[in-house]
Formats: C-alpha cells, sequence, structure tokens
C-alpha cells in the first residue's frame, strides 16, 4: 500500500516529486482553513503531513486515525499539540539548524536599525524633511561596544551573541536554563539571572521558545527593571512578551526603542499602536524569509517526513517519546 501524505505549505517542483516517487501526495499549496472540505477527506486517510502554519488541533488529529507523522517546515512548533501527537505515537519533526544563522541576520539587523533609526530616518528623508545637516533630533545610539543581554542561548540566540562579540566588540551576557561554558569560553559570555541582565543590559534580545513557561515572560515588571535608554529586540514569539506592557514602555520611554519580528496576533492588528511608534522597528515575521533558507526549510521537512514514513529515525525529532513507543510496540 502506497502511503499518503498531505502538504498544505508550497514546495518546489522538485521537492513534490521527491515526495510523489515514494507517496501518494495531495497537494494544497494556499490552504486558508482547516474547514476546507477537500483537506479534511485528504487527512482523513493520511500518513503523513507536511506543511507550516496551521494549527492541527487534538480534533483534527481525531480525524485522521492512520497519521504517523508531522513534519513542520519552521523551527518552532507550538502550532502542534505535542502531549496528544505523543500519546498517538506520532512522530513530530521540525526544522532547526537550516534557519539559524539567517534569523540571527535579522535580530541583528533589528538590533542595528533599532539603534541607528533606520527606518524612523528612511522615512524623514522621503518626506522632504531633510533640509539641513541633521542635529541631535535625530541621533541614535552605538551599537559596538555595548552590552548585549540574550534571553535564551539556543542555536539562534548564540548566533546573535557571535554577531555582538566578535563583530561589535559587545559584551555578552545571557539568562538560559542551563549554562554554556563553550561559549563563554568562545565569547567570554557571561550567565546571569533574568532580572540582573535585564538591568546590565543596553540591548535584550530575546529568543526562548514559547511554552506555558515562557508565555509573557516579559512583561511590565520586567521592561521597568531595564535601564534607561535600553532596546528590546523579540524574534522569539510575540506571546513571550505581553504586548500591552511593552507598548506603555515604548510611550513612556521607559524603552527607548524596540525591533520586533513576532507578535500576540499575526498579522499585525490593523489597531495595533506598534508600527506607528517611531521607536519601533516592526517586520511582518521575516525572521528565516530568504529564498534559500526557506527552500532548505522545506528540504529538510521532506527528509524527515520521508525517513519517518520508511520507519527511520527523522534528523529532527521533537518528541522522542512517541519514537520510543514506536520501537517498542515493534
Amino acid at each position: 500500500m502506497t502511503k499518503r501524505i498531505v502538504a498544505y505549505r508550497r514546495l518546489s517542483d522538485s521537492q513534490l516529486e521527491a515526495l510523489r516517487r515514494d507517496f501518494h501526495v495531495d497537494y494544497f499549496a494556499d490552504l486558508a482553513s482547516s474547514d476546507e472540505p477537500a483537506f479534511c477527506e485528504a487527512l482523513s486517510q493520511a500518513h503523513g503531513v507536511i506543511g507550516a502554519g496551521l494549527p492541527l488541533t487534538p480534533a483534527l488529529l481525531d480525524t485522521a486515525p492512520q497519521l504517523e507523522a508531522v513534519a513542520t517546515i519552521s523551527v518552532g512548533y507550538d502550532n502542534y499539540p505535542v502531549e496528544a501527537l505523543t500519546e498517538r505515537g506520532i512522530l513530530l519533526c521540525n526544522t532547526p539548524d537550516v534557519l539559524t544563522e539567517t534569523t540571527a541576520d535579522t535580530g541583528f539587523a533589528l538590533i542595528m536599525a533599532s539603534a541607528r533609526r533606520v527606518v524612523e530616518l528612511a522615512d524623514f528623508i522621503k518626506r522632504g524633511d531633510w533640509q539641513a545637516s541633521i542635529g541631535e533630533a535625530q541621533f541614535g545610539s552605538d551599537v559596538h561596544g555595548k552590552t548585549l543581554g540574550m534571553i535564551g542561548m539556543g542555536r539562534i540566540g548564540a548566533a546573535i551573541a557571535r554577531r555582538g562579540a566578535l563583530g561589535f566588540n559587545m559584551p555578552i551576557l545571557y539568562s538560559n536554563a542551563s549554562p554554556k561554558p563553550q561559549l563563554e569560553a568562545e565569547l567570554g559570555a557571561r550567565r546571569r539571572e533574568m532580572d540582573d541582565l535585564l538591568a546590565e543590559a543596553d540591548f535584550v534580545c530575546v529568543t526562548v521558545p514559547l511554552s506555558t513557561e515562557t508565555e509573557k515572560l516579559i512583561g511590565a515588571r520586567e521592561f521597568g527593571l531595564m535601564k534607561p535608554g535600553a532596546i528590546f529586540i523579540n524574534i522569539a514569539r510575540g506571546k513571550v512578551v505581553d504586548e500591552a506592557a511593552l507598548i506603555e514602555a515604548l510611550q513612556s520611554g521607559q524603552l527607548h526603542a524596540a525591533g520586533l519580528d513576532v507578535f500576540e496576533q499575526e498579522p499585525l492588528a490593523a489597531d495595533s499602536p506598534l508600527p506607528h511608534l517611531t521607536n519601533v522597528v516592526a517586520l511582518p515575521h521575516i525572521g528565516s524569509a530568504t529564498h534559500e533558507t526557506r527552500t532548505a526549510m522545506a528540504q529538510r521537512a521532506v527528509d524527515n517526513l520521508t525517513l519517518a514514513l520508511k520507519g527511520e529515525r527523522p534528523i529532527n525529532l521533537v518528541n522522542d517519546a512517541a519514537w520510543a513507543s514506536r520501537r517498542s510496540a515493534h
């Protein structure tokens, strides 16, 4: 019997061809909702799912009794009920590594743009306001030599820290569940409790995954601990931050500026004040959005799903317990 795959994110012709060599593929390149009848019908027969952005709820899983593996084209997997997948013995795979450097580029671009007021002053020129030599009203802040505080020191956090330490001579502080002795030796990074990091850092950059423990990790209390003139960067998930508290800190001047690639609601609500604040650089969740990286992420997801459906361990497995239960069952 040929196993069936549901794909609901754009894949290249070569990636689709590779999947179709081994599996029957139901392809939904522009799926708008999980309620679409054709998608529901395909899911009910699927052994594998590949895509990103669509919440895969336990209720949807109940309609897919043959499902063996899910491959998300992302490093984050907060759209997926990990516990429910594991209970059903369904493997969940993601795509770390391939997007690390690109996402770190985005993070550091936000640091630079926020500090040097790049977007604000580009608009200054477009409006025709540059009529004389600029003065202090248009000055920005230095990046080189300033202290960079990383909340989260996984792959992406470490890549941003390397850019800061090696490229801009920035002292590195980090708050992380476990110590990183290799990075401490390589970069001179120093581990801090989060409250201490917030008080010491000139730039605070958040890269932690979203979980029940990290939801609204940064709120009014944490913004209040940051030094005057601090700049806040979030490339993790929007819900890691209390957005109302962030807006208040920016409007009151408690925070000097913010660079944001993620938001509590995405796309950003039309009535959100964030994109209208001059001290905010807001991007539409583009962390990994380059042609090269998105292609590599999709390829990694294809490889993960292919291995999983052939009975082999995927390259990137989120729920090891599901793999263990599958192996013990055989």
